[in-house]
């Protein structure tokens, strides 16, 4: 569990910025009105499935919220929200490849 801690934490100390730069300015241009309609909705997908027991990443959510932001003010970025949508979708089955192979190649 701390190797999988500290993973997680030496991750999000590269990746932050650069995941936080995508979400505020890559996206879509937000204003504050734009960034309360996004986090507002945020906030509300993310308390609604918690209380019904859903795990929802807070991440994804927010990402869909601002992407819908900015397809309704037509200034979203196809493109970036197209490369964040493909790297969820391969992360999955990834992760599924890669947690069997170290479940049989480590001792039980």
């Amino acid at each position: 569990m701390l190797a999988v801690g500290l993973g997680m934490a030496t991750g999000g100390l590269l990746n932050a910025r650069k995941v936080a730069m995508t979400m505020s300015n890559k996206i879509t241009t937000l204003n504050p009105g734009k960034g309360l309609a996004a986090n507002l909705v945020t906030g509300f997908l993310v308390i609604f499935a918690s209380r019904l027991g859903v795990p929802v990443s807070t991440t994804h959510v927010s990402v869909g919220s601002i992407f819908g932001v900015g397809v309704v003010s037509k200034t979203a970025n196809l493109g970036v929200f197209s490369k964040v949508l493909s790297s969820w979708v391969l992360t999955l089955p990834i992760a599924a490849m890669i947690s069997a192979i170290m479940y049989l190649v480590l001792p039980q």
